[in-house]
């Protein structure tokens, strides 16, 4: 475990000594809070529409208007963000050479890849902390249920993991991290609109598709729903993506 924190120790102070991390957080902030003010628009809007109607103000929920919608826009930042964040974790360690110190090193695979994957996850924290300001303003001045809002955090973390553990395994292939970035885009994006391909499968296939989407299983945790199938295939997608991650620098070892 010591080994495992001081990559992801060493991984963390990465980010910070280069610009990554300021962009992908000032980047992720700014997008998140241009969300955030229109969502609150239209919530104000129809907020004042349902006063005036025979429903009243308790016609519409914080939760359900704005909150889910807000948690959902999150996985359009993390299609440009977490691609930033990946794309040079092996990718660079090839092109400098120092992917030989490291695989030298009395650690195991399985430790570099953890501590680079805890590095990267503490990253994506920190950009999920700054949402808390936002949330924070809601429960100042609204009443929102606090149950959805968790759940919500859980599932934007698990579907972050899922991003970061394939982002690494991409990164993994090659010594080019733009190559890398791109690469990593392009399948973060198929995962993203492949339930958008399902409507034109049958039954059979659109099951498939709708249950290998990473943004399909991100809706009941927006709901406050957490569902055991939507833990089951997150944690199973960090799994394998990080296994074939360690096969991929199991074969570098044995090249170099």
């Amino acid at each position: 475990m010591t080994n495992i924190l001081a990559i992801a120790h060493k991984e963390l102070k990465s980010y910070f000594a280069s610009p990554i991390a300021y962009i992908v957080i000032g980047f992720s902030a700014i997008l998140y809070g241009w969300f955030f003010i229109n969502l609150l628009y239209y919530f104000d809007r129809i907020s004042m529409q349902a006063g005036a109607g025979f429903g009243g103000p308790q016609s519409v929920n914080v939760n359900e208007q704005l909150i889910s919608p807000l948690f959902l826009n999150v996985s359009v930042i993390l299609l440009f963000t977490l691609p930033l964040v990946t794309m040079r974790t092996y990718s660079e360690e090839k092109r400098s050479g120092t992917i030989e110190l490291l695989l030298t090193s009395p650690l195991t695979d399985l430790q570099i890849v953890f501590g680079k994957f805890l590095g990267g996850l503490t990253l994506y924290g920190a950009m999920l902390a700054v949402t808390l300001v936002h949330m924070g303003f809601l429960f100042a001045f609204g009443n929102p249920e606090w149950r959805p809002v968790l759940s919500g955090y859980l599932g934007l973390l698990l579907m972050g993991g899922c991003f970061l553990s394939l982002g690494l395994f991409i990164s993994s292939l090659t010594r080019n991290q733009i190559v890398a970035g791109m690469v990593t885009f392009a399948v973060f994006l198929l995962f993203w609109v492949i339930n958008w391909i399902a409507t034109f499968m049958g039954p059979t296939t659109q099951n498939i598709l709708n249950y290998l989407s990473i943004t399909e299983h991100l809706n009941d945790f927006t709901r406050g729903v957490v569902d055991t199938k939507h833990l089951v295939y997150y944690f199973s997608f960090i799994a394998f993506s990080l296994f074939l991650t360690v096969r991929a620098v199991d074969s570098e070892r044995w090249r170099g």
